[in-house]
């Protein structure tokens, strides 16, 4: 099995102060590693893809049990 990448994706901290779950509204979390926004509310993760969030909730996956 292969590594999972890491993209390591830096994003605008105000634009992280203004965006929320598009689903639940509630805050998200920055994990920067996975370049994904994270919903604990709605359990996803949205993708970061060239520096632009991706707030699709049909484009996020669902976090596993150990996300």
């Amino acid at each position: 099995m292969s590594e999972p990448v890491t993209q390591d994706v830096e994003i605008d901290p105000r634009l992280l102060e203004i965006l929320v779950c598009p689903v639940t509204h509630a805050p998200l979390e920055y994990d920067r590693a996975k370049g994904e926004l994270i919903s604990r509310a709605a359990r996803l993760a949205y993708p970061i893809r060239d520096g632009v969030p991706i707030m699709l909730p049909e484009e996020a996956r669902e976090l596993a049990d150990g996300d």
